[in-house]
């Protein structure tokens, strides 16, 4: 039995024509990622981990585009190690973007700009400051922000329980893991 495609038409096409098939990785996320569950993708290097996150997260940007809604906002931030930065925005992001786009003015409907931005501790203050996701007063660039860390450190009063929700902890012990692809 195949599954529907749960992307829009545009993004569905781009990704048939640009891979055979989905990988079992992709293929289990996406359903999960769209209906709003937590998600941990844990599978090898090269299994699709990245663009099934990146490809989840730019098809509702493309159909607040196509319907008009669009904010001007940072809606997705991605945090990345360093060295997988560039690699993933290429491969995993300017790509698929440029790709859709192309696929959006072919199939007859309006461009969508999806902008993103790379904010490293080496950006000056004054770039990172208009960088800033935004907040209930300040409106920023539509799409995604990546971020370079080498650690993700989850907040001491924050835990996920065996369902991927996360609950306060009574505990204050600190809690810290690498961020790996």
């Amino acid at each position: 039995m195949t599954r529907p495609n749960p992307f829009h038409p545009a993004v569905a096409r781009w990704f048939s024509q640009t891979f055979a098939e989905p990988t079992p990785a992709q293929a289990e996320a996406w359903p999960a990622i769209q209906a709003g569950r937590h998600v941990l993708i844990a599978a090898p290097t090269g299994s699709g981990k990245t663009l099934a996150a990146f490809l989840a997260a730019i098809d509702p940007l493309v159909r607040q585009g196509l319907d008009g809604c669009l904010k001007d906002e940072t809606q997705v931030v991605y945090v990345s190690p360093l060295k997988a930065l560039s690699n993933d925005i290429e491969r995993n992001l300017a790509a698929p973007v440029a790709g859709i786009r192309a696929e959006l003015l072919r199939q007859g409907f309006a461009e969508v700009e999806i902008r993103s931005f790379v904010r490293t501790g080496d950006t000056p203050s004054g770039e990172r400051s208009r960088m800033t996701p935004p907040t209930a007063h300040r409106r920023h660039n539509s799409g995604i922000a990546l971020r370079a860390a080498g650690l993700c450190v989850r907040p001491s009063h924050v835990e996920d329980d065996t369902n991927g929700h996360y609950r306060r902890n009574s505990t204050r012990s600190r809690r810290a893991s690498a961020v790996h692809d």
